[in-house]
């Protein structure tokens, strides 16, 4: 039954974090390569506030949320004016200088040895997470709540003005509206979702370092999106079922380690290869989604 419970957890922060990348990514047509560095941001400053000040749950989301969304706008406002490509290698270069940073900042993030023995989340100085059932329910609730938001944005006039971007920012743009702003704020919502993955992340696991947020981790949530579906809900739910369960089945099926990891990437990509061929907009994505 732990294990589980353990899948159900790695499964709601999946669906988070993929959902996440969906606000930019599905609804305007943004791609982004650091999605990873926002999850891993998160998970740093979660491990610090719990470890260090023993914040509670709340207060750690909060200040997460604000590290978190006050970059995304830095680099959003330094490079949203670049036009696709370019805003890409933009994000890519975020992506690994925060790598760089949680690899060399040994002080800080204890580098390459990663930081262990990180405690269990507090809600209300009171009630703590101690086992994995509970973690489950909590996530479950996230996912929920994360959910709830991306269709109040979506049905909002914020997102309907990002779907409508899909098919190009001058009709937009001839209506007065600034494009480059709502771009802004939707990369923003992705950012803070990312970082709420991490608080999950760092405290279910007791332990992070800098290997679980590098550009792979970015490239793998891109893959699970778009294998799954852009533009709504269900696509994203599904891409992270897929990327969360197929290695389980390649463990019960009995490969070694060592080749299922590498299977597991060929069995990503061409799945990738295929259903953008076949499916751009992704198995149970929206039509006109796709670049």
């Amino acid at each position: 039954m732990e294990y589980i419970y353990h899948t159900i957890v790695m499964l709601n922060i999946y669906i988070i974090l993929v959902l996440s990348l969906n606000i930019p990514t599905g609804l305007s047509n943004l791609m982004t390569l650091c999605q990873a560095a926002f999850y891993g941001i998160g998970a740093y400053i979660g491990a610090l506030c719990l470890m260090q000040f023993n914040y509670s749950f709340l207060l750690i989301v909060a200040i997460v949320l604000l590290v978190n969304g006050l970059l995304s706008l830095l680099l959003s406002y330094s490079s949203i004016k670049l036009k696709g490509d370019y805003f890409v290698l933009a994000s890519l270069g975020f992506q690994m200088i925060v790598y760089t940073f949680l690899y060399n900042a040994i002080d800080i993030t204890k580098g390459p040895y990663g930081i262990s023995g990180i405690p269990s989340l507090r809600f209300f100085g009171v009630f703590s997470l101690t086992a994995t059932w509970q973690y489950a329910i909590v996530t479950l609730i996230a996912v929920l709540l994360v959910v709830y938001v991306f269709k109040r944005i979506k049905a909002s006039p914020f997102g309907r003005v990002l779907v409508s971007m899909r098919s190009g920012e001058l009709p937009i743009t001839a209506l007065g509206r600034d494009t480059n702003r709502f771009k802004t704020w939707s990369f923003f919502f992705s950012s803070v979702f990312a970082g709420l993955a991490g608080v999950f992340y760092a405290s279910y696991s007791s332990y992070i370092d800098p290997t679980g947020f590098t550009l792979d981790v970015s490239l793998f949530l891109i893959s699970a999106l778009f294998i799954g579906g852009i533009g709504n809900i269900k696509g994203p739910v599904l891409g992270a079922v897929f990327v969360v369960f197929l290695p389980e089945i390649l463990r019960f099926i009995g490969f070694p380690d060592s080749i299922g990891a590498s299977l597991r990437m060929v069995i990503y990509g061409v799945a990738l290869v295929a259903i953008i061929y076949y499916r751009p907009q992704g198995l149970l994505g929206e039509r006109g989604t796709a670049r």
